[in-house]
C-alpha cells in the first residue's frame, strides 16, 4: 500500500525531484510549487503570479538548495531554504515547456516546448544561448548526457528521438521510431491487449539517461520501452518490449542502486514497474544482436533535409520475455516517477491526477 504525502497541493501534480539531501520538490497545476522533508510533511510552498503550471522541477546536481522550475513559458530558479521571489527568471519560450534538464557541472540548462523548439541557458552568463528547432510536433522530454555537459538527448510527438553536441546546432544523429515500429507491429499481430489491438503511434513521451551516459531508455504511447546505446555520433537500438498495455508517461533509470541497469516505468494503465535490464543491454558492441527486439542499424548522414532516418539492418531471430522485477498497480494515471534513496530508505514516488504524493518502498532482488 502506498503512503500519501498530503496537504501540499489543492491541484494535480505534474512532476518531482529529489534533493541530494533528501527534500522532495512537486509542481502542480495552477502555478503550485511545494517542498517536502524527508518525511513527507509540506515544509515550504510557493504560488507563481502567473497561475501557470509547474510542468518540471529540477534539483541542482551542485548544490542541493537551488532548484530549477518551468512554469508556463519560464523558468525559474529558487532557493528552497527560502521560497520567495525567484533568484534568477529567465523567459525562454513562447510556448508552453513541458520539461528541463540541467548538465553535470551545472553549466547548461535546457528547456523543450509546445513549439519543438530546445532552448539552452547558458547558466553562468545568467543569459539563453541558442534555441534549436529541429522537432516538428511538441518536444515532450531533453535529458543531458552524465560525463559530457554538452551532449543531450530529446524526444517529441514527432516519433523523433534525436542526438545533440551543443558545440552545433544540428543533431548529430536522429531516429523515427515510426520506423523501428512497422517491424514491431508486424510481430504482434493478432496480439490483443486490454480486449483490442493497440495500434497507437509511438509518439515518445519521455528519456531517461543512465549513469555512463551511453545507454538511455523512451517511453511511447505505443506501450513499449527502448532501450539504446550511443556509440559515437549516433545511437542503435539495444533492446526494445512492450512495457505497458498504453501509453509509457515516463521512465527513469535509478542510478542511486547497486544493480546496473534498474529502469523504473510509470503508465496511463496505472502501473508503475520496475525493470532489470542487465540481462538485455549488451555488455560488448558485438552482442547487440543476441537479445529480445534487439537489432543493430546502420546510419547514413543526416541529409539536408533531416526530415528521416532510415533503418536498415536484420532484427534479432531469437526473442526473450521482459518480465518486471516489481509491478505496484497504482490505479491512476501516471504524471511523474522519481526513484529515491532517502534516510536510508529506498523508495518510488508518483504524482497522477490528484494532489497527493503516493510513495511505495522500493524492493528489488
Amino acid at each position: 500500500m502506498a503512503v500519501k504525502w498530503q496537504n501540499g497541493h489543492a491541484n494535480s501534480i505534474l512532476c518531482l525531484s529529489v534533493s541530494s539531501d533528501g527534500l522532495v520538490a512537486s509542481g502542480a497545476e495552477a502555478g503550485e510549487l511545494t517542498i517536502w522533508s524527508d518525511q513527507g510533511v509540506p515544509q515550504d510552498q510557493l504560488k507563481f503570479d502567473s497561475g501557470a503550471d509547474v510542468t518540471c522541477v529540477a534539483f541542482s546536481p551542485t548544490c542541493p538548495s537551488r532548484l530549477y522550475t518551468s512554469h508556463g513559458e519560464t523558468v525559474s530558479v529558487l532557493d528552497v531554504r527560502s521560497l520567495k521571489e525567484p533568484v534568477v527568471r529567465f523567459r525562454v519560450s513562447e510556448d508552453e515547456i513541458n520539461c528541463i534538464s540541467v548538465n553535470d557541472n551545472e553549466s547548461l540548462l535546457s528547456a523543450a516546448d509546445d513549439s519543438g523548439t530546445i532552448t539552452v541557458i547558458d547558466l553562468e552568463g545568467k543569459k539563453v544561448s541558442r534555441s534549436l528547432r529541429k522537432h516538428s510536433n511538441i518536444c515532450s522530454a531533453v535529458a543531458f548526457r552524465p560525463g559530457r555537459p554538452q551532449g543531450m538527448l530529446s524526444c517529441g510527438l514527432d516519433m523523433q528521438v534525436m542526438l545533440w553536441n551543443l558545440n552545433k546546432t544540428r543533431p548529430q544523429f536522429l531516429l523515427n521510431l515510426q520506423h523501428l515500429t512497422e517491424e514491431e507491429e508486424e510481430e504482434e499481430v493478432g496480439q490483443q491487449l486490454d480486449g483490442g489491438k493497440l495500434f497507437n503511434p509511438p509518439l515518445a513521451h519521455s528519456l531517461s539517461v543512465a549513469n555512463c551516459g551511453n545507454i538511455f531508455a523512451c517511453g511511447s504511447e505505443d506501450g513499449r520501452i527502448r532501450v539504446f546505446r550511443v556509440t559515437g555520433p549516433k545511437f542503435e537500438l539495444e533492446v526494445g518490449f512492450r512495457g505497458h498495455s498504453k501509453g509509457v508517461s515516463q521512465v527513469q533509470f535509478l542510478n542511486f542502486l547497486p544493480a546496473p541497469w534498474c529502469l523504473l516505468s510509470g503508465g496511463n494503465d496505472g502501473k508503475v514497474l520496475l525493470w532489470d535490464m542487465s540481462c538485455a543491454i549488451a555488455k560488448d558492441h558485438s552482442n547487440a544482436l543476441r537479445y529480445g527486439h534487439s537489432r543493430k542499424t546502420r546510419r547514413s548522414p543526416l541529409s539536408k533535409k533531416e526530415d528521416k532516418a532510415r533503418t536498415e539492418g536484420a532484427s534479432a531471430e531469437e526473442h526473450f520475455h521482459m518480465s518486471p522485477k516489481l509491478c505496484v498497480e497504482h490505479g491512476e494515471k501516471v504524471n511523474w516517477i522519481t526513484g529515491a534513496e532517502i534516510k536510508g530508505s529506498k523508495l518510488v514516488l508518483v504524482a497522477d491526477q490528484s494532489s497527493s504524493v503516493s510513495v511505495y518502498p522500493l524492493t528489488f532482488s
